[in-house]
């Protein structure tokens, strides 16, 4: 009997880190959400959310699949690599596009694990089950089978203190939470998970902005290293109208060579497309919001939000490029 994997099911923002009650918790991971698939015939897939077969780039994980799942298996959950105490995106990106050799050298240079969330098939279709009972489905399986790493069970807690608790792992790359309700199926494609991502305020100072002096569109943010060189640490979202007027009035020209002369800007994330900028003088200190999520680099992953322009400090006050703005 042949089947397929669901398209997964999606999460929307909320601002709260409550935990509603009949409501579950699990950690949000920064890594790369995947489903995994064991046929009875022995075919093994791993696929991302946009239905990407990635498979061949992680063949630890396939071959886990192999030995330790029983046939006709559907799990859903999220790829993960460690490195250096942290969770590293970076290196789940390096290892998409790697194949064969490259691919098995790049597992044991950056092993990575499975955290899985959600069992969706085993011998038949369990997405109509409820979460609370697909839930306790999975921890049988990971106990009967003695399932160990690469393969991991990804926590879950109708506790909110223990939820709580969780939010104090984002030094090590925990993004935030998930909560899911107790009683509700697994709806393919429906965006009725909840995601609550920690965010932290912050400052850098406005290096470059795309639009124009005076309509910025977006902004290009920086923080001073410690041998006093400007480092490009994130992108902003896009500004509001009011924000935009206020920013104009702040912004200036380049006085003299700019540190970011002759950089190019990559216009967006996932894409290797060059940004239009304009360098401005960089005097003007803005306070934005940003998540935990950072690159090897120590850039921001995700685009920052702007809150407002900080008159009341100076470029010498912005914490330095590198800094954790969530331990600040």
């Amino acid at each position: 009997m042949t089947w397929s994997l669901p398209e997964p099911m999606l999460t929307v923002a909320v601002d709260s880190p409550a935990l509603p009650a009949g409501w579950a918790a699990e950690p949000k991971w920064d890594g790369y959400r995947a489903q995994l698939a064991l046929h009875s015939d022995g075919r093994v897939l791993l696929r991302s959310r946009q239905g990407t077969d990635m498979t061949s780039a992680f063949p630890e994980i396939r071959e886990a699949a192999l030995v330790h799942l029983p046939a006709d298996t559907g799990l859903d959950g999220e790829l993960v690599v460690w490195e250096s105490g942290r969770l590293a995106f970076e290196r789940l990106q390096q290892r998409l596009a790697r194949r064969g050799a490259g691919a098995a050298g790049a597992a044991r240079q950056w092993p990575a694990h499975y955290v899985v969330f959600d069992l969706l098939h085993a011998g038949g279709d369990l997405t109509r089950w409820p979460y609370q009972r697909r839930r306790a489905a999975l921890e049988v399986l990971f106990a009967d089978h003695r399932l160990k790493a690469p393969l991991t069970l990804c926590p879950s807690t109708t506790d909110p203190a223990t939820a709580r608790g969780w939010l104090e792992w984002t030094a090590a790359g925990l993004e935030g939470l998930c909560f899911k309700r107790l009683d509700e199926p697994y709806v393919q494609g429906a965006r009725s998970w909840r995601k609550y991502k920690v965010r932290a305020t912050t400052e850098a100072i406005v290096g470059a902005v795309t639009g124009s002096l005076a309509a910025p569109r977006t902004v290009l943010l920086g923080r001073y290293d410690a041998a006093g060189r400007l480092q490009f640490t994130g992108r902003s979202t896009t500004l509001s109208q009011a924000a935009g007027r206020a920013l104009a009035g702040a912004l200036a020209l380049p006085v003299g060579a700019h540190p970011w002369q002759g950089w190019t800007f990559s216009a967006g994330w996932g894409t290797q497309r060059a940004l239009d900028v304009l360098l401005v003088e960089p005097g003007v200190v803005m306070e934005v919001a940003v998540d935990v999520a950072r690159d090897s680099a120590g850039r921001w992953r995700h685009p920052a939000r702007p809150h407002r322009i900080r008159t009341d400090i100076g470029v010498a006050q912005v914490p330095l490029f590198g800094e954790d703005p969530a331990q600040q």
